[in-house]
């Protein structure tokens, strides 16, 4: 697949595992390399006191504005997940089609959609991420995990629910040093999973 069509969901094993992170160095390599670039995160939640959120950390990256990333009005400044924190702020309720036509895939040589918690974290008040996943039929998912300790659960679980979808697994804040994080590696590997370690390797992968 040449990377000029790679329209590329990032999810989680869990959350605060560096989807983020993860996304805005995919942007600046591909950016050094000329590619165009563009980001969306169909709605996102925060503490009410963040400075940056995820959508201003992803423009940023693209040179997009941060509503172009992120719709205003899918802005939920309540540190849970996006349906919790409209009840919370007694806002409408998410419905999954709305994302969904909010979020048409951009005309850019990569381009990338990042979710809000883990895989099955709720996304909408009627869906959860993983049918995100599956409306939005990306060329590829990538699954952003810890490279440390409770990963093999955790990844095997997610690969389990994504079933037959193309899927990276991207083993974030890998230490080659580290004797654990190598070996939740080669126990990956010996399973054949699609494994990168850094962020270089992980885009090649995604071409």
């Amino acid at each position: 697949m040449s990377l000029r069509s790679a329209r590329i969901v990032i999810a989680g094993t869990g959350t605060e595992v560096g989807k983020t992170w993860t996304a805005v160095k995919l942007i600046e390599h591909a950016r050094a390399q000329g590619l165009t670039v563009a980001a969306r995160k169909p709605a996102q939640s925060y503490a009410r006191d963040d400075s940056v959120t995820d959508a201003d950390l992803l423009a940023a990256a693209t040179g997009e504005s941060p509503h172009q990333v992120c719709p205003a009005h899918r802005w939920y400044p309540v540190p849970m997940a996006p349906p919790m924190a409209a009840d919370v702020l007694a806002r409408p309720q998410i419905r999954l089609d709305e994302l969904i036509a909010e979020t048409p895939w951009p005309n850019a040589d990569l381009t990338l959609i990042e979710t809000a918690g883990g895989l099955c974290s709720p996304i909408a008040h009627d869906a959860d991420n993983l049918e995100l996943i599956e409306r939005l039929a990306p060329t590829r998912t990538l699954l952003v995990a810890d490279a440390g300790l409770g990963t093999l659960n955790l990844v095997r679980l997610c690969l389990r629910a994504l079933g037959e979808k193309p899927t990276l697994v991207f083993l974030n804040r890998f230490d080659p040093d580290n004797d654990l994080h190598r070996r939740n590696w080669q126990w990956l590997n010996t399973e054949g999973v699609q494994l990168a370690r850094d962020v270089p390797e992980a885009l090649a992968q995604l071409t």
